[in-house]
């Protein structure tokens, strides 16, 4: 099978400082992958350089989506090819409403792909039926991006996002933070029902937790700046009980 995301010897600096230092990570269609590590591994600086922040260089290395040079593309290119970046800490939109946002999101796609713009008999009966899919309340998206939100509240909005949006590659950066249980359940839930055989995503956790709900076909531990162990879901399980040190200091 053709990978989606293949990542070679990736090297990224933030503010002149290392932080990624030779990250090896190949993803095929379908599969959920975990990455995991202690805080300051370069969870989140993987994320960011994934989806393009220019705040992080990459100074060597290759990053391949579908066959073709991430680096060469521009953040809202990647977004309009189908790549999805979940924020750890969603900011909020005031005066912006969840309606106007989602359907210009939903038509700078379209254009992208050379379709018309979608009406707004289509785009309301997609609102509706993403929102009953997940299970998530109306109300929630009557309102302005994420303003007066709970971190719940914006934590499922995003997974709302990811649903309107139908990204072929998901990146969820932390999406568990600051979650209590029945938040972290609606979260995995929606995740779950998004997954198909065509579309791909990366779980960056610091905890098991998210794991419980959300099967990982695979699970990697990423420690100052590289993958220094692979496995399966019981890789996850084993961390839970043992953290990181047996592998950081063997």
């Amino acid at each position: 099978m053709t990978n989606m995301l293949k990542i070679t010897n990736l090297h990224a600096i933030v503010e002149e400082k290392e932080i990624l230092k030779g990250v090896n990570l190949e993803v095929k269609p379908g599969e959920v992958h975990a990455v995991m590590g202690p805080n300051g591994s370069g969870k989140s600086t993987l994320a960011s350089v994934l989806a393009g922040n220019p705040k992080f260089e990459v100074t060597r290395g290759s990053i391949l989506y579908k066959n073709n040079d991430l680096l060469e593309m521009e953040p809202e290119d990647r977004a309009r090819e189908g790549i999805f970046l979940s924020f750890q800490y969603p900011v909020e939109i005031p005066g912006v409403s969840m309606v106007n946002f989602m359907r210009a999101a939903v038509n700078e796609q379209r254009k992208f792909r050379k379709e018309e713009p979608i009406s707004a008999g289509d785009f309301l009966k997609l609102m509706r039926d993403k929102r009953e899919l997940l299970g998530i309340d109306s109300n929630l998206v009557g309102r302005s991006v994420n303003e007066g939100f709970s971190g719940g509240e914006k934590k499922k909005n995003e997974i709302y996002q990811m649903a309107m949006l139908n990204p072929q590659l998901s990146i969820l950066d932390e999406t568990d933070s600051g979650l209590d249980i029945d938040a972290l359940r609606v979260v995995a839930a929606g995740v779950n029902k998004l997954q198909t055989k065509d579309n791909a995503t990366i779980l960056i956790t610091h905890y098991q937790r998210l794991l419980e709900y959300i099967k990982p076909d695979h699970v990697h531990v990423l420690y100052a700046g590289k993958i220094i162990k692979s496995g399966g879901p019981e890789l996850a399980l084993e961390l839970e009980k043992r953290g990181y040190d047996w592998l950081i200091n063997p």
